[in-house]
């Protein structure tokens, strides 16, 4: 009775450790993040009275930028080809911003007083 109990714990514990690591790291079993370097946004959180917020990175590559609200609803997406961002036409909350630059994406918090 001992060694079936054994077995099957045995048996589950492979299981589940096989299913946990291919949910994670994908098909191959590599894991690679990227990051934009160097990517920030200020000023951060921004007064409402503010037309303009700077989106920076290392290479200040053209950048793609959707704007989602909290409940996750793509707001508008523009391009960016130098730094300044105009947010004029948003209104007070919390936006998520997903920035592509290249074939790289990061998503930031934007909040607007």
């Amino acid at each position: 009775m001992k060694k079936s109990y054994f077995f099957f714990l045995l048996l589950t514990l492979a299981f589940f450790t096989t299913q946990n690591s291919v949910a994670q790291n994908g098909s191959n079993g590599t894991s690679i993040l990227q990051n934009i370097e160097g990517l920030s946004i200020y000023p951060n959180p921004v007064n409402s009275g503010r037309t303009f917020v700077y989106v920076t990175s290392k290479h200040n590559f053209n950048k793609k930028i959707d704007f989602y609200n909290v409940l996750g609803k793509l707001i508008f997406s523009t391009y960016l080809t130098g730094k300044e961002l105009n947010i004029s036409d948003l209104s007070k909350g919390v936006y998520i911003l997903k920035i592509t630059e290249g074939d790289i994406s990061e998503t930031r918090k934007l909040v607007i007083k």
